[in-house]
């Protein structure tokens, strides 16, 4: 198998310290792929080049470098590692557990390669996490971050980079693996489906791609204001229902607490902010608020929501009903109840079938909904991929099956060139036979020659 094993041991960083970014993962892997620079800047943290003395760690590799990147472009994405066979990074293990790896793509023309035609597939300790994947030049103005949530039980975590066999080339920009908090992924899950509600287990132990990541009611959160640097996106986008609901933003302190949600599983940014239904007279508003994210059908997501009172003035005074995919995940949910304090966060977890490929959330008033108070909140949402039985999250397709692919793909293509060879040492033999011959040769000679050469070919 043409692959090359390169143990980053010299690139363990401590994450860089701020204000904001109080969490210190055991591992904490961020690589400026094709760099040679020691540390690299990028949300304060220090990336830091996979260049060991100015070498390239891959045989079958080369570094490449961006001539003309966009104003404001992270440095990150001035470089790149670029393969033309299969090869992998590994990533010494300390705390065992769920793994965030994050890999950043940015192609770019240099030297006589452009990136926008690469077409391959990436493997991260067995699961197959992208396949055939490509990010054309046309759509490449920002760069592509994928992340993914990765159990490891082993002493290394293993990403592999398999060129598709027709493109031939594969890249990465930048690399992050960092140990995940022990509380980010439970170990059970509520598993809606139309027969009934029943708990998902293992759920820690599956891959997750994270697929939306997104605020409600708030502006972006950048990765500066996350303890984990991850990125929230606004729900604007999602948001199907307007008539009836606000936008509603706080301004005191969110008050985590012991075994509750922590600033790991959300920070104070995605829950100072909220969309929710005010009653604004004697009856309770018929509105529900709406949110719809496109999926791949085909397989199981997370549905992780994010709830935090921050509109009431008192507790005891919320009462709501909460849909997941048109099933009712919640009835009179009562945040009063579960957290005793407002301004507390809690978040919850569902496992549905992807379907269709549209997954819904719905939040509404109860039977116990009250006049003249808050019907209903929502603070954020995130939407996970879990994979499917080959242990993929993009295809039906194993990782043993792309790296024989790879290896099949080359030895036909040596089969291929061998015949050749044949056929020419057959032509130069017949060509030397015939000048010996000269006149002499008949023509069975000739037809013995030509069915010869046939035989060849076809073998």
């Amino acid at each position: 198998m043409p692959s090359t094993l390169f143990s980053l041991f010299f690139l363990l960083l401590l994450p860089f310290p701020t204000f904001s970014h109080l969490f210190s993962p055991p591992d904490n892997y961020l690589i400026n792929c094709g760099s040679a620079a020691p540390s690299t800047l990028v949300d304060h943290r220090p990336f830091a080049g996979d260049l060991v003395d100015h070498r390239s760690p891959f045989p079958r590799a080369v570094s490449l470098r961006n001539n003309n990147p966009l104003p404001d472009l992270p440095s990150i994405y001035h470089t790149a590692r670029v393969f033309t066979s299969p090869a992998r990074y590994s990533f010494p293990v300390t705390d065992k557990g769920t793994h965030i790896v994050r890999l950043h793509f940015h192609p770019f023309s240099s030297s006589n390669i452009d990136l926008g035609r690469a077409q391959f597939h990436v493997l991260v300790n067995g699961h197959v996490v992208l396949s055939n994947f490509t990010r054309l030049a046309s759509a490449s103005r920002n760069p592509r971050i994928v992340e993914y949530l990765i159990w490891v039980d082993a002493d290394s975590l293993v990403v592999v980079f398999v060129p598709n066999k027709d493109s031939k080339l594969a890249f990465v920009n930048a690399i992050e693996v960092i140990s995940a908090p022990k509380d980010l992924v439970p170990e059970t899950a509520q598993y809606l489906s139309p027969s009934k509600v029943e708990k998902f287990e293992g759920l820690n132990k599956q891959s997750l791609e994270v697929v939306y990541r997104v605020t409600v009611g708030g502006v972006k959160v950048t990765p500066f204001n996350d303890s984990l640097w991850r990125t929230w996106i606004p729900d604007d986008g999602f948001f199907k229902t307007s008539v009836g609901s606000e936008k509603y933003y706080f301004g005191g302190r969110i008050k985590y607490r012991a075994g509750g949600a922590s600033r790991e599983v959300g920070p104070d940014n995605v829950y100072n902010s909220a969309r929710l239904i005010r009653s604004k007279n004697d009856s309770v508003p018929n509105v529900n608020m709406t949110w719809v994210f496109p999926v791949v059908g085909g397989y199981k997501y997370l549905i992780r929501l994010h709830f935090c009172d921050i509109a009431s003035i008192s507790l005891g005074l919320l009462y709501f009903n909460v849909y997941v995919n048109g099933y009712v995940a919640y009835e009179d949910l009562d945040l009063s109840y579960i957290t005793n304090s407002l301004a507390s966060p809690f978040y919850a977890d569902f496992v549905v079938d992807g379907g269709d490929g549209a997954l819904s959330v719905g939040v509404g008033p109860s039977q116990r909904s009250m006049a003249h108070v808050i019907d209903g909140i929502l603070n954020a949402v995130e939407v996970m991929k879990l994979n499917n039985s080959v242990s993929s999250l993009d295809g039906e397709v194993c990782a043993d099956f792309v790296m024989k692919r790879w290896s099949t793909g080359n030895n036909t293509g040596m089969l291929f060139t061998l015949v050749a060879a044949v056929c020419i040492v057959l032509s130069l033999s017949i060509v030397i036979r015939r000048k010996l011959l000269g006149s002499r040769e008949s023509v069975s000679w000739s037809r013995l020659a030509s069915n010869s050469s046939d035989d060849s070919v076809k073998s």
